[in-house]
């Protein structure tokens, strides 16, 4: 945790917050080892950063005084489209996406995700929420990804995609195409990740039909939660 995530429910005042759920006051107190009169940093979900000085802490409650003075950093210009994956290794890609910047997730129903994922305790909107936060405090940000579940890819793929990607670019990643996945791209895109063993050869010409292109990294057969930050940090 590099950023102590401060919620809305946590202020006291504009420049007083009071940290009172386990798990922040034990990384503050037993990893940081922080004592009244350390300054650490902190960001509003949200909202900025800045810092906090501890003026009260015990083991039920930790009081700051703090200061928010500094935007947090910018989105990145990559939307994601995915195949939903095991609940394991969707908390480990939503972390991962939450850290690299991603703020517009779609989680998308396909030919090899088992239908039974999508009633999995994982989906729920607190448990998204406590994954994506663990990404935002790795990453010192405060800005919550929007996440929208696509339950049938037909009426996904055909009355909506078109208007999701509007006029930025689109890629969709597949281990059996031939043009490589570029590096740096500058302008909007949308980038579509197949799930654990990737879109079937019909899903992907449904995506290329409508103006993806397929890309790339290789021979090599990576999983979800693998191929999602290399493929962002090659693409910005």
């Amino acid at each position: 945790m590099n950023l102590i995530l401060l919620l809305p429910e946590d202020l006291r005042s504009e420049n007083i917050a009071e940290i009172r759920d386990a798990r922040r006051i034990e990384h503050i107190t037993r990893i940081q080892k922080a004592r009244i009169g350390d300054s650490l940093k902190v960001g509003l979900l949200g909202g900025h950063i800045g810092s906090g000085i501890i003026t009260k802490l015990s083991t039920e409650a930790i009081t700051l005084a703090i200061e928010l003075n500094q935007a947090p950093p910018c989105a990145a210009k990559i939307r994601v489209i995915l195949g939903l994956p095991r609940p394991p290794m969707l908390k480990r890609s939503l972390q991962n996406m939450a850290a690299l910047g991603i703020k517009d997730i779609v989680l998308l129903q396909s030919a090899r995700v088992e239908k039974s994922y999508w009633q999995s305790p994982q989906l729920t909107p607190q448990k998204l929420t406590e994954e994506l936060i663990l990404g935002l405090e790795q990453s010192c940000d405060t800005q919550l990804p929007q996440i929208t579940f696509a339950k049938r890819f037909r009426p996904f793929i055909e009355d909506q995609l078109e208007n999701y990607c509007g006029e930025d670019k689109k890629l969709i990643a597949h281990p059996y195409v031939e043009h490589p996945c570029p590096y740096q791209i500058q302008e909007p895109l949308v980038l579509a990740i197949g799930p654990e063993g990737g879109f079937l050869d019909k899903e992907l010409n449904s995506f290329c039909q409508r103006g993806f292109q397929g890309v790339t990294l290789g021979p090599r057969i990576l999983r979800v939660e693998t191929a999602i930050p290399y493929l962002l940090g090659r693409l910005s």
